[in-house]
């Protein structure tokens, strides 16, 4: 393997920074390829650290131009600079440094730092951004107050922002004019941003439970003016359900969102000036699909939550990342469940760990909640770190209930405001709200992996007597080979086969030990178990429930979440089986049991949202986790094996319901209105189902598209056609981006849809398109449309046998990483599990990886991926 110099952190080595920050004051004088920065630092000594002979200040990719302290002027043996900081020899205790940097944003392509994004200059300084606009201690745990100000042409950058308050704004010579902001709130580096450019807004008012107004503004180009009254709303609901849920008040004048189309992620919570990936602003019917209209409110909410669990509270360090992020996603979540289907969000947020977080956990990336150790920062932006961090807060949630829970938050954001903690500080905070011990589940931030509970059942039919042993292991993940048992929060309901008589209450068991058994007397029969509830903890379950019992819990569970993942669990099952004989190259035929279970379903949707979701076959990323070596090529057949039984057997029930939902009323994003066209286009692409599509299907879902009467109705349209090989594909196709060719978001929808299509010619398409005017590799809106949608959710084209996607993925990994390697390294995924395949699949993966660490120069972000998969 290649030697490299890219250093590892650990978290066991943290130390309080020698010297802290009062103030800062910053100085813009924006200009595309020599923007000048002029920062004035307040440094003093941190008592608590010890004394140092040196002070060690963060800087990547700057020019320094001057640099002096208290007004003098620095000899040359009083500090020094190298390619990653600068060093001050022997400051005193407290003294003001003068740093005057010259940048280059026009050829900041990596979008980190301060950079220009379709003319405009923004900022994006998570993680460790800051470094390089100027010197300082880029580090989360150490806070100050900002002041800026920024100097532009008035033509070029008519409007100015930066965080807090706006205290002054006035012309300068030459064309030039300026404005001062201030943030009264001591903040990270991190958290520091600037927007610059030619932008237009619409402002509303948000009045908050104390009485106090907060001007509300959003951002975005001219064009795009009209599509951000959505975005608005989002954030005017998000504000009064923080109020009334966590008690939580805005506390500046204004809140600001800027919009840009260049962002390496969704979104950035900037103190008062959150700047968004344009995905998560822009909204109107006619570009718009549903899954953007909640993508958009989700993130919205997500981004104003940060507000305080994670601005005014932040973390000491970036270990502490799930502090904010895991904190903030379960926040969301909450908020998104309250303005929608629970049942629905419940099955999202489950999706997302199941597809991606147990893959994460099951692999070479596994690492805990809380990481040990990393080398890029960057690539700990994790579904773990996210999405089982928020897991592990809503089992907090559960074990304390709603009224200790909230007492707990209100204690964390009394106690730590305005400070840099961790997330023992956390957990510790709801051990003392609640007056129970936390230090047992204080293992789910250090250890990783994914517990598996194996439940045993035993009826006793004398004494009427029901037990159940539940035993929990965790398999040894990288690093840690022996884990201690966890605490885990299990909601059960014993079912009876009269369910109007015995509805199932629900029990929560708290499991603390590797094996414990329950004994539930009284009953009058054998009970159907509904296990885990609601999905109380991040688990795999081990359960031996027959096609009966699952099928019964899809009628009967009187939990939402369940009745869903009866449904899953049963279409696992047949997958399952379906592989196996195909393996043995023998002919499948699927269970009509399994396909009469999906007809009553189907029949009984009063609640359309639940039951297109029921209607959802497994993705073939999350049936990978169950195999012990997979064949992609036989995956792919058994997927569409069983998806073309149904869509012949129930043929003509999908296309009543088809009928049923379709509807002509005006437009709507309600929970009611989402829920039908959901069900609506599920039952078209199994009418769509390629090689038993029949004309009328093709006819249905030509018209569908014609009509336009909606992006997620055209979207379902197409994407629908882009499986079969036709004519009509082709000129649906070519007219949607004659369509909306200027719409930038509505492309990235074309891209990634012909990315998707299951056709065997889809690598070679997705070449082309690498070609088309609309792609951009700098632009990584683009980049996750087309290339990250063909390699992560391609499963059976990019697995195909010839080894032709491993190889392309590995091109553009190398391309991108001179660009933006960020970006680069989370195209990575789909080859960190290579050990699960067939071993000429495996052998021809390991062979990309091996090229990619053998490249010189490479990135320690791309470096840190590969390194570990290969380890």
């Amino acid at each position: 393997m290649k030697k490299t110099d890219h250093r590892t952190v650990y978290r066991k080595d943290y130390r309080p920074s020698s010297y802290l920050i009062s103030t800062i004051h910053l100085l813009f004088r924006l200009s595309p390829e020599k923007t000048t920065v002029v920062a004035t630092t307040e440094f003093y000594r941190n008592a608590a650290a010890g004394k140092c002979n040196r002070l060690s200040l963060d800087g990547e990719f700057l020019k320094l131009i001057d640099i002096t302290m208290d007004a003098a002027s620095l000899d040359d043996e009083m500090f020094a600079v190298s390619a990653k900081d600068l060093t001050l020899y022997n400051p005193p205790e407290k003294f003001t440094l003068k740093v005057t940097t010259e940048i280059n944003p026009q050829s900041n392509t990596a979008l980190s730092g301060l950079y220009r994004s379709g003319g405009n200059y923004c900022s994006q300084c998570e993680a460790e951004g800051y470094r390089r606009i100027t010197y300082s201690l880029d580090r989360p745990d150490v806070l100050a107050s900002f002041t800026t100000r920024i100097e532009a042409d008035r033509d070029e950058c008519p409007v100015m922002l930066s965080n807090g308050n706006l205290m002054e704004q006035g012309r300068l010579e030459n064309n030039r004019h300026y404005t001062s902001w201030h943030d009264p709130h001591p903040k990270p580096s991190y958290l520091f941003a600037l927007v610059a450019g030619d932008l237009s807004s619409i402002q509303d008012h948000f009045l908050t439970q104390s009485g106090k107004e907060i001007l509300l503004q959003v951002f975005v180009e001219l064009k795009n003016i009209e599509k951000c009254e959505f975005a608005m709303a989002s954030l005017k609901k998000a504000m009064r359900w923080d109020e009334e849920q966590y008690g939580r008040e805005y506390d500046l004048d204004n809140y600001m969102i800027v919009a840009v189309d260049d962002f390496n992620m969704g979104a950035m919570e900037n103190k008062g000036l959150n700047i968004f990936n344009s995905k998560y602003v822009l909204a109107s019917p006619e570009s718009a699909t549903d899954q953007d209209y909640t993508g958009i409110e989700g993130v919205i909410a997500h981004e104003y939550f940060h507000n305080w669990s994670g601005n005014r509270v932040t973390c000491r360090d970036w270990f502490q990342l799930s502090l904010k992020e895991g904190l903030t996603v379960f926040r969301d979540q909450q908020f998104s469940a309250a303005m929608n289907s629970r049942a629905v969000q419940r099955i999202h947020d489950v999706n997302i760990l199941r597809n991606s977080q147990f893959r994460e956990d099951a692999g070479p990336m596994a690492h805990p909640v809380r990481p040990d150790s990393y080398v890029e920062i960057n690539n700990f932006y994790t579904v773990t770190v996210y999405n089982k961090g928020a897991e592990v807060v809503r089992m907090l949630h559960t074990i304390l209930g709603k009224k200790k829970f909230r007492q707990g938050m209100d204690l964390y954001f009394c106690r730590y405001d305005g400070k840099a903690v961790t997330c023992d500080d956390f957990v510790d905070a709801m051990a003392e709200a609640s007056g129970l011990n936390l230090e047992q589940f204080k293992l789910w931030y250090s250890q990783s992996g994914t517990p598996v509970l194996e439940v045993t059942e035993e009826w006793n039919e004398d004494k009427k007597e029901y037990s159940l042993k539940i035993t929990q292991k965790c398999d040894p993940t990288p690093g840690q080979q022996d884990k201690m048992p966890f605490h885990i929060p299990v909601e059960i309901a014993l079912l009876q086969s009269q369910p109007e008589h015995d509805g199932g209450e629900s029990h929560l068991l708290e499991l603390r030990d590797r094996e414990q058994e329950y004994i539930f007397p009284g009953l009058r029969e054998k009970p159907v178990l509904s296990f885990l509830r609601n999905f109380t903890a991040p688990v795999q379950v081990k359960i031996a429930q027959s096609r009966e019992e699952l099928c019964f819990r899809m009628a009967h569970d009187n939990d939402l979440f369940n009745r869903w993942d009866a449904a899953f669990q049963l279409s696992v099952q047949i997958i399952r089986e379906t592989y196996d004989i195909l393996s043995r190259e023998e002919k499948p035929c699927v269970n009509k049991r399994y396909m009469d279970a999906f007809s009553i379903c189907l029949r009984d949707y009063t609640d359309a949202a639940l039951t297109a979701q029921a209607l959802t076959l497994p993705t073939e990323s999350y049936l990978v986790q169950q195999l012990e070596v997979v064949e992609p090529e036989v995956l792919h057949r058994a997927v569409n094996e069983v998806k073309k039984s149904l869509a012949v057997h129930l043929r003509e029930d999908f296309r009543k319901i088809y009928t049923v939902c379709k509807g002509t009323g005006e437009y709507s994003i309600s929970p009611l209105a989402m829920g039908r066209r959901s069900l609506k286009n599920r039952c078209l692409a199994f009418l769509m189902t390629p090689d038993v599509a029949d004309q009328e299907s093709i006819r249905t879902c030509l018209e569908q598209y014609q009509r336009q009467e909606n992006m997620t109705d055209v979207i379902a349209a197409l994407s629908a056609l882009s499986h079969l090989d036709c004519s009509e594909r082709e000129d649906a196709f070519s007219d949607f981006y004659n369509k909306w060719r200027d719409d930038s978001l509505v492309v990235d929808k074309w891209l990634s849809l012909q990315a998707l299509s299951s056709l065997p010619g889809t690598l070679k398409n997705v070449r082309k398109l690498m070609n088309h005017q609309s792609f951009s590799l700098e632009n990584p809106n683009k980049v996750r449309s087309l290339i990250g949608s063909f390699c992560s959710l391609n499963h059976a084209r990019f697995h195909d046998h010839s080894g032709d996607g491993y190889k392309f993925l590995a091109e553009q990994v190398l391309q991108l990483d001179r660009i933006n390697p960020q970006i680069a390294a989370r195209l990575l995924t789909p080859l960190s599990s290579y050990r699960r395949y067939t071993p000429r699949l495996k052998v021809m993966m390991e062979e990309e990886l091996q090229a990619i660490i053998s490249h010189e120069g490479l990135s320690a972000d791309v470096y840190e991926i590969v390194e570990r998969c290969l380890d």
